[in-house]
Formats: C-alpha cells, sequence, structure tokens
C-alpha cells in the first residue's frame, strides 16, 4: 500500500508545503504568500499540497517543518533547520551538488553539501537584509516598478553606477537620490544585483567554492541575481525548476527517512546546526545596529562550520 509524507517550509514571507511518496518522488507542492509568517498560509499550503497530490491528511505519516516559522506548523512531527532542509532538497533536485545559495526573504545562505546531501559547513546573513528578497522590495518600491521587474529590468542596464549602501534601511534614499541625479533605473537596477552579487561572494568565501552549484528560494526567480553570480564566481549557476519548495521537498524526505527509521545522520548534523544557530541568535544585536549604511558593519556574515565526523 502506497503511503505518503509532508514537508512544510514556512519562512518569513512565503508558505511552501511538498508531498513525498514512499519513493522520495515529490508528488504535490504549493507555494503561498501572505504576509510575514503567516499561520492562515501554512494552512492553505498544506491543503493545496495534499490537493495537488491527490491524497488526504489521513494518508500522511509524517509531517517535518522547517524555515523560519517552522515551530508554528500545525500537526509537525518534528522540525530541521532550513539549513539542513535546503541542502536535501537541492541534492534531490539537482543530484550531484556541492554549493547550495539560497536567498530568501530575510536572509541569506551559502551550503557545502557532501554525496549523501548533508551538510558539510554553512554560512548565514540573516542580521541584514542585504541582497534578500526584502531588499529586491526596497528596489523595486524605490525604482516604482513591480518586483518580477527588476530582474529583466537590470539586465537591459549598464552596471557601472557606484552603489556605496548595501544596507536595506538606507538602499531606498540612495536609489532615489540616484534617480534625483538623473540616473537610469536600469542602470541603478543592474548596479545593485553587481553589488549584491559581490556582498554574496564573500558569504560563500566562507564556506569554499565548488560545483556543481544551485540557487534556491524565492530570488532565485530574478535572472539577473543569478547572472550576476555567475559572473563574480566564474562558473554556472543553475536554477532549479521549482527553488522556492527545495526546503519544503527536503523536510519531506527526511520524514520519509524518518518513517522508514533512516535519519540518524541527519539528525546529528542538523543538532550541530541548531546549536550553532542558537548560539549566534544568543548573542545577536538588533537588525542594524550601529549600521553605517556600507553594508560591511558589524552583524555581516559569520561562518558557522559543522563537524562532519561520519
Amino acid at each position: 500500500m502506497s503511503w505518503y509524507v509532508l514537508g512544510v517550509d514556512l519562512g518569513s514571507t512565503t508558505a511552501k508545503a511538498a508531498v513525498v511518496d514512499q519513493d522520495g518522488t515529490l508528488v504535490g507542492s504549493s507555494v503561498v504568500q501572505m504576509g510575514a509568517v503567516s499561520r492562515d498560509a501554512v494552512v492553505i499550503a498544506m491543503d493545496r499540497a495534499l490537493g495537488d497530490a491527490g491524497v488526504s491528511a489521513r494518508d500522511i505519516k509524517r509531517t517535518i517543518s522547517t524555515g523560519y516559522g517552522r515551530k508554528l506548523v500545525p500537526g509537525a512531527d518534528r522540525s530541521f533547520t532550513e539549513i539542513t532542509c535546503h541542502a536535501r532538497g537541492a541534492a534531490a533536485m539537482h543530484p550531484g551538488v556541492r554549493l547550495v545559495i539560497d536567498i530568501g526573504g530575510q536572509d541569506s545562505k551559502a551550503i557545502a553539501v557532501d554525496d549523501y546531501g548533508l551538510v558539510e559547513r554553512f554560512a548565514m546573513n540573516d542580521r541584514c537584509a542585504s541582497g534578500t528578497g526584502r531588499f529586491f522590495d526596497v528596489l523595486a518600491r524605490a525604482l516604482e516598478v513591480d518586483v518580477s521587474e527588476i530582474g529583466p529590468l537590470a539586465m537591459s542596464g549598464a552596471d557601472g553606477l557606484e552603489v556605496s549602501s548595501m544596507c536595506a534601511t538606507f538602499a531606498e534614499t540612495e536609489v532615489i537620490s540616484m534617480l534625483a541625479q538623473g540616473q537610469e533605473k536600469a542602470d541603478i537596477a543592474a548596479s545593485v544585483h553587481k553589488a549584491v552579487a559581490a556582498r554574496t561572494l564573500g558569504l560563500i568565501a566562507q564556506v569554499g567554492k565548488a560545483t556543481p552549484t544551485v540557487m534556491t528560494g524565492g530570488v532565485a526567480r530574478n535572472e539577473a541575481a543569478r547572472h550576476y553570480l555567475e559572473r563574480v564566481l566564474r562558473h554556472p549557476v543553475q536554477v532549479l525548476a521549482q527553488p522556492q519548495i527545495a526546503g519544503a521537498y527536503g523536510a519531506g524526505l527526511l520524514a520519509r527517512d524518518e518513517f522508514q527509521g533512516s535519519l540518524s545522520r541527519a539528525k546529528e548534523r542538523d543538532a550541530t546546526a541548531k546549536d550553532q544557530l542558537a548560539q549566534r541568535e544568543a548573542g545577536r544585536k538588533p537588525q542594524c545596529a550601529g549600521c553605517d549604511g556600507t553594508g560591511d558593519h558589524d552583524h555581516g556574515p559569520v561562518p558557522l562550520t559543522l563537524n562532519t565526523g561520519r
């Protein structure tokens, strides 16, 4: 008899759910955007994923949650960090991947992945919205275009403008100043994307360049973000067919492993990640505390290295 599991990724701005069958195949998924860490959105995402898979809640044997709001997911049997889940999901969607760049609504991550789709080491920038989905929302607002238009706009512009601020708090003011100077919107967008890629490269350097490289998260749909990352990395960056559900799919695969009793290695790695994230959270300052608007303040990316002894 067939059985199914559910992975749920409740992020800062979207809720994602993935239904996985006993063979590890993604059979249904959903992405719902309804504001910040929305309980309503996660319920809708779960219901839609079940409908997409053609199964009912009674058919689900395990549910694992992940993401910023993972503790708010109803009915979850266990939670894992988004670090672990994005690595596992990306490895399943792109076998052989060695580096995952996840740019979500509020944070960015660079994750080195091993042969088993498990995290070797990671670095995370979650104290400043530089280069995240929120940052591009601010840019779109300042340029008076829809956020979906930012990527194509940047691809049509020249990237020679100096971008001094990478802090979302100050970016809007700087963009408005550029517009007042008569700079073209396309050139501003291109120059900002170039600066974001350079900052993301600093994050990647903390875990090491590796190929194949894939992007996950909502910003992966931005063609200019990928283009400029490829330029600074000097190698191709693949975008998954469904980049926003990588975390939910990874959570679903972990739920499948748990139901089959083969979760021990992933649990060990994730426990280490949780400990280090908790230490980071305990020592963090309020977002942009002491920020000078340059993006180079003291709450930039900090490498978090895992013990990968097998």
